[in-house]
């Protein structure tokens, strides 16, 4: 697999991913990805971006929760 940024190798790796969301900042340091060892770029395949939405999803139920609160 190749970069499509540089054409670099692409390597099954971890990598971070951060969001800031409605006033919120998600910050996962470890994810599985597909990572470029040229220009460091990230892939996430569908499983892990599935995962992502879940979580975001629960951030949302969460946040309004607090809102409500408030």
């Amino acid at each position: 697999m190749k970069c499509i940024h540089c054409q670099g190798k692409m390597k099954r790796a971890h990598a971070p991913f951060h969001i800031d969301r409605k006033g919120h900042h998600l910050s996962l340091e470890a994810v599985p990805a597909w990572v470029c060892h040229q220009c460091g770029e990230s892939y996430f395949v569908e499983r892990e971006v599935k995962t992502i939405q879940r979580l975001l999803l629960q951030l949302d139920k969460q946040t309004a929760s607090l809102a409500s609160v408030a």
